[in-house]
């Protein structure tokens, strides 16, 4: 009589494991040490990760860009701060390479600040002024209004490969998923070519 009941709470645990072995977390940091699939990570607040590459994981290295590179059609990430006029200011601009095009598409809470947001969409216009360029970007479920000041940190991200995730390389794991173990899998990795990931 009790075995519904029972299959339930099995049911309810082992969920509830799959889920904590499933927690996702961002990475920012820098190689120190390099073990074959698996890398030792110092993390911008300090602490050391092991961050391991799973099967079938990507690697996009990061340029140094400027507005000019942001044009209409442009996929991009703008990690940035409200204003009270509901528009948002960018604190970062990461422009994807057309391989990435619709990643994480959307607008969301983000932890680089307090209040930070990320908003992954296609850029729709371009207004420019003297002191930055003010974007219309547009996604599925709608539009955000971006102001891009001239001293805002710009990268585009092309392929890249394992080869360059050598020690002292700065990268960025946008959502790496928690093993048993501790070890952190990455699907992604950004890492630095010309300029480091904005953090």
């Amino acid at each position: 009589m009790h075995t519904p009941r029972l299959l339930v709470a099995v049911g309810f645990l082992l969920f509830a494991g799959v889920a904590a072995a499933e927690e996702t977390v961002r990475v920012r940091g820098t190689i120190e040490r390099v073990e074959g699939n698996a890398y030792g990570i110092k993390a911008r607040d300090g602490r050391m990760l092991k961050v391991a590459l799973a099967t079938n994981a990507s690697v996009a290295a990061s340029v140094k860009s400027t507005l000019s590179d942001i044009k209409p059609g442009s996929y991009v990430g703008v990690a940035a701060l409200p204003q009270d006029d509901g528009s948002q200011r960018a604190l970062e601009v990461h422009i994807f390479h057309e391989s990435m095009r619709g990643t994480g598409e959307g607008h969301r809470p983000w932890d680089l600040l307090p209040k930070s947001t990320m908003t992954n969409a296609t850029v729709d216009q371009v207004v420019t002024a003297a002191d930055g360029h003010t974007l219309t970007l547009k996604y599925k479920d709608g539009e955000k209004r971006i102001v891009v000041p001239r001293e805002t940190a710009i990268v585009t991200y092309l392929p890249g490969n394992a080869a360059e995730l050598t020690s002292g390389a700065a990268i960025f794991v946008p959502a790496a998923t928690r093993r048993p173990d501790g070890t952190l899998e990455a699907q992604r990795v950004m890492v630095s070519r010309e300029v480091a990931p904005p953090q």
